[in-house]
């Protein structure tokens, strides 16, 4: 039997995933990394502009819960066991002797908080005050996973003092030549890397400071190397609506956010692939860049589960060499999240590899 906990890539043959749930989801409470991170219009919205901290609409669940369905289905016909966390009272408050919040977020997306690498799981140090507790819902399969055999790494978990975050008008306007986050402690969010094999990306942006790439570097050892993009978009935080690795060789990467003659030496000779101008969602409620369009999850090397409506980008990949497989999500993107960021894969079939 294999480790229950095996994933080096993100495209080795699907075995055992996490899809995230919708259940209790508030809408965060007015905060910088969020003010800086969402799009501009999302605090437009009236849910935000009295500033957050309520439960998300119920029709807005369940539309997500419903995509969320559709999902699992697609990933249970191709012969993927899914795995879904517990719910998790997100309206409570909470807080350090440094600080406190009203609430937390939701449990949607397990890409943000849990990072795979090998039979490692890593719990990351996030930099948002609001989801500090956010890999509770996870723990009863973080201790199943643990007592298969799987390593289990906490990252120090951060203070998250005033001395983090920059309040200047720089960050505030979303400069990308300054993020919110310093360097006085390790964070990082697991969403700002993406694996292929011995070689992981990442990239400095908010929720990303070096602290946080450096102590990963460290705790990964001299088996994994760790190289970092700059990303051109001011508002960064997490690397897979910018750039996504899909097939040994061949990399997804988003021109407007990032230019591809950037991309690591040990990466130039992969073939890029750029993305088409995504469809604009329909969904009436989004909290995050209309690029989520290429947040996809590979099945294998071919197969690409590609949100249904994004049509120009099945084409693409058809063209590319790949077999997309459409559904249902953009009611998912109120939750900050599409197929990539509401998943985590607990086992890919596959061994560590380098392919740089």
């Amino acid at each position: 039997m294999p480790n229950t906990v095996s994933s080096f890539n993100e495209w080795d043959p699907l075995e055992e995933v996490i899809v995230g749930i919708v259940d209790g989801a508030m809408l965060p409470s007015w905060n910088m990394i969020n003010e800086i991170t969402f799009p501009p219009r999302v605090w437009e919205l009236d849910e935000l502009r009295a500033g957050g901290g309520v439960p998300y609409p119920p029709d807005r669940v369940e539309a997500a819960a419903a995509d969320a369905e559709e999902f699992v289905g697609v990933l249970e016909s191709a012969g993927v066991r899914v795995r879904r966390p517990e719910p998790m009272d997100f309206a409570a408050p909470y807080g350090t002797p440094d600080w406190k919040v009203d609430n937390g977020f939701c449990a949607a997306n397990p890409r943000d908080v849990l990072l795979v690498v090998g039979d490692e799981l890593i719990e990351v140090p996030m930099a948002d005050r609001g989801r500090y507790f956010e890999t509770w819902p996870y723990r009863p399969l973080l201790l199943e996973y643990f007592a298969a055999g799987a390593r289990w790494t906490v990252a120090p978990k951060p203070r998250l003092r005033d001395e983090l975050y920059v309040r200047d008008a720089d960050a505030a306007e979303g400069d990308s030549t300054r993020w919110i986050t310093t360097e006085v402690e390790p964070t990082f969010d697991a969403a700002d890397f993406v694996r292929c094999g011995r070689d992981l990306i990442g990239q400095r942006s908010h929720v990303t400071n070096l602290a946080g790439v450096e102590w990963l570097r460290r705790t990964l050892g001299p088996d994994y190397r760790v190289h970092l993009i700059e990303p051109q978009w001011g508002q960064a935080a997490h690397i897979d609506t910018t750039l996504m690795p899909v097939a040994p060789g061949k990399m997804l990467v988003n021109a407007k956010y990032f230019d591809p003659a950037g991309l690591p030496e040990a990466f130039r000779s992969w073939k890029v692939l750029v993305p088409p101008e995504p469809v604009p969602s329909v969904a009436g409620f989004s909290t995050v860049s209309s690029w989520i369009s290429m947040n996809v999850l590979m099945l294998d090397e071919k197969r690409v589960i590609v949100e249904r409506r994004q049509e120009p980008l099945m084409r693409a990949f058809e063209e590319w060499g790949f077999e997309p497989i459409p559904c249902s999500f953009e009611n998912y993107y109120a939750f900050a999240g599409s197929f990539h960021c509401a998943t985590l894969d607990v086992r890919r079939r596959g061994e560590l590899q380098s392919y740089t």
